[in-house]
């Protein structure tokens, strides 16, 4: 069994809140627009970091972390991008790999948006974890926090932090 810390969209923004808010977890996934190698770094020093890319990344952190990520998570297929769509309108860049072998947890961030979603036709979970910085215009900030345990995840908790 594992907890999870989710962001997305941090665009270089470091906040505390991030380390308060995870002490909890065993991993942290940042699904993009880190921003910063600071931020990573930041993040990698405290828990184990899973990270993607986003668009707005430079040349550093795309040294640092790939487009696309599949892992095996406590026996569940999991694949994250950042510019990835969403149930019924996925993002042409994955939406092949997503219909060709569906994982159990997809994750993505880039809109912003919170989303937590069932996709019934392929079978899998969908989590954008909206923005956890400032950059954007979206209202409140966003993480997400789950527990992955034998193949399913439970205990999806989101956490909202005012701008």
């Amino acid at each position: 069994m594992k907890r999870i810390g989710l962001l997305s969209d941090t665009h270089a923004y470091w906040d505390d809140k991030y380390l308060e808010y995870f002490a909890e977890c065993d991993e942290i996934w940042h699904a993009g627009d880190i921003g910063s190698t600071e931020v990573a770094d930041q993040l990698a020093d405290f828990r184990p970091l899973r990270a993607v890319v986003g668009n707005c990344d430079g040349a550093e952190l795309r040294r640092m972390f790939p487009q696309k990520l599949r892992w095996s998570c406590e026996g569940a297929d999991v694949l994250m991008t950042h510019i990835g769509g969403y149930p019924g309108r996925y993002d042409w860049s994955i939406r092949n790999q997503l219909f060709a072998r569906p994982p159990k947890l997809f994750v993505c961030g880039h809109s912003h948006i919170l989303k937590v979603q069932y996709d019934k036709q392929l079978g899998l979970l969908h989590i954008n974890p909206g923005a956890a910085g400032l950059q954007g215009w979206h209202q409140v900030r966003t993480l997400v926090r789950f527990t992955a345990d034998e193949g399913t995840f439970k205990d999806l908790e989101v956490i909202e932090i005012a701008r």
